[in-house]
């Protein structure tokens, strides 16, 4: 199994992305293509396809979820809108630039379920996260709160009933040793592969 690099602006209507086992949406604020990335995310969860978000790819994880699920149209981020009417995702109190700290996770969840333990420590790279004014707004329905740190603060995000979608504001991708997350999801995209191959 290989990884490509689709870059944003390359995305299209999705159509593009049905070749691929899964989807990574790695940090690259601002992105050329925010469009390009909602399209992607969408596409994910509307096909299935397993992803991952991390760091900015969390981030319009909850922006793509809160405008097509939720019929928040207006939901943006506030570092390409600064004056947004609904700046769903804003400036974080204490930006979290290369720091490292704890990550409590919910029992049963999909991280959970990767670490084998209720708690973790990660590293952050970003200074955005979800506005905590519209957290009543997300939760529920089908997105389950997967992660959040020692201040209660969301960490991270899945969709239930979905066979993969996760989406960290932390990088497990920054781990020194192999990060159980990503080593879960491209297993996943493997077995994803392996019942497409089957199927052809």
């Amino acid at each position: 199994m290989e990884s490509v690099w689709v870059p944003s602006d390359a995305v299209g209507n999705g159509e593009s992305l049905a070749e691929f086992a899964g989807l990574w949406c790695v940090p690259g604020m601002p992105y050329r293509s925010a469009e390009g990335v909602l399209r992607a995310i969408r596409h994910a969860r509307v096909t299935r396809t397993p992803f991952l978000g991390t760091s900015a790819g969390f981030q319009y994880a909850l922006i793509e979820y809160a405008r097509n699920v939720l019929g928040l149209s207006a939901a943006e981020h506030q570092k390409s809108q600064p004056k947004a009417a609904l700046p769903l995702i804003s400036p974080l109190n204490c930006a979290l630039l290369g720091v490292r700290a704890r990550v409590r996770l919910s029992g049963g969840s999909i991280l959970h379920k990767a670490y084998g333990k209720y708690e973790t420590v990660e590293e952050y790279h970003c200074s955005f996260g979800l506005n905590g004014r519209y957290r009543r707004l997300l939760e529920g329905q089908n997105l389950m709160v997967a992660a959040v740190d020692d201040q209660d603060e969301i960490r991270a995000v899945e969709l239930d009933g979905h066979p993969f979608f996760v989406a960290t504001l932390f990088q497990p991708e920054l781990a020194a040793q192999p990060n159980p997350l990503v080593e879960s999801f491209t297993t996943v995209c493997a077995r994803s592969l392996g019942a497409t191959r089957a199927a052809s």
